[in-house]
């Protein structure tokens, strides 16, 4: 029954006790929260019925009250309370800022190197406190997976993702091809000049299904020498001379004196790059500032891939 009456106890019962422990008077106590002194004094004695004994002595007249031993117990646990409600304001204040919690994050390898280390570090700079952690695949169905079971708040997602999700479409990434300088002519080249040339390629997953489906439907069957999910490898092999490459702008590193690059004609179908998150579900502040910082990067490497193709 007593602990029955104790689930009835409220904050406003425990402020007006601190209150008036630290002030000493009841009057004293009410204008320093701002109520009546008969506010005050219904506080406490609703405080007094559910804890079942008077908390305070009151010596009347000028004299201030004091505690009793029950009262001394009483503030002890009611001010833990209060200092915890206080944290609890404070950490919420910083949730819906964005600044505390966690956000995981779904990705692969071109998005991982391309475009993820400026958000953490935009993230970071805005929200020292905040947990940021990352997965990684190569395969849009694993990322699907860890998107649908909440392993991940956000993911990115280099095809369709599933329809259960809600998404940002971020970014159009086209394929370009990769050869050794010389290779061919400066310029694009024709997709029908690469049949039966020797081919370095990724694992066939997501994205790399897409460039084969691409080359097929543009009258070119690829012969493929090497595959490995890592690009930079897939570059190497490239450099080395095995064959050539077509990879997504993302996985580029377009500098690379070591390496030409080259538009396709036809223009292959672009990897549609986009930020998916589960539907019906309240997303966290700091996973939605994460959204527009995203588009706002994706925005910038679309500039610098219209200056390339």
């Amino acid at each position: 029954m007593f602990m029955s009456a104790l689930r009835e106890l409220e904050l406003r019962h425990l402020v007006a006790l601190d209150a008036v422990a630290s002030e000493g008077t009841f009057g004293r106590a009410a204008d320093r929260l701002g109520y009546t002194q008969s506010a005050i004094s219904q506080q406490i004695a609703a405080l007094e019925r559910l804890v079942g004994e008077r908390v305070f002595d009151r010596p009347g007249g000028p004299r201030p009250v004091e505690l009793t031993p029950f009262g001394d117990v009483v503030l002890r646990h009611g001010r833990e309370l209060l200092s915890r409600a206080d944290s609890m304001h404070d950490e919420l204040d910083r949730f819906r800022n964005g600044g505390v919690g966690r956000l995981t994050v779904g990705t692969f390898q071109s998005v991982s190197s391309a475009v993820l280390p400026a958000l953490v570090r935009s993230m970071r700079t805005r929200h020292p406190d905040l947990e940021i952690r990352g997965r990684e695949s190569p395969d849009d169905h694993e990322l699907n997976g860890l998107l649908a079971a909440g392993e991940v708040d956000v993911s990115f997602i280099g095809g369709a993702p599933a329809p259960e999700f809600e998404c940002r479409h971020l970014l159009d990434d086209p394929f370009v091809l990769l050869a050794q300088p010389g290779r061919f002519p400066d310029g694009p080249v024709n997709v029908s000049d690469l049949v039966g040339e020797p081919m370095i390629g990724q694992q066939p997953h997501s994205c790399q299904l897409l460039n084969e489906g691409s080359l097929r439907a543009a009258g070119c069957d690829p012969t493929y020498v090497f595959r490995s999910e890592d690009n930079g490898t897939v570059a190497a092999m490239v450099r080395s001379g095995m064959g050539v490459a077509i990879l997504p702008f993302l996985c580029l590193e377009i500098e690379d004196p070591r390496l030409s690059f080259h538009r396709l004609e036809p223009v292959l179908p672009p990897r549609q790059i986009t930020l998916a998150w589960r539907a019906g579900r309240t997303l966290s502040p700091a996973a939605e500032e994460f959204i527009e910082l995203a588009d706002d990067e994706c925005s910038r490497l679309a500039a610098t891939m219209s200056a390339f193709t």
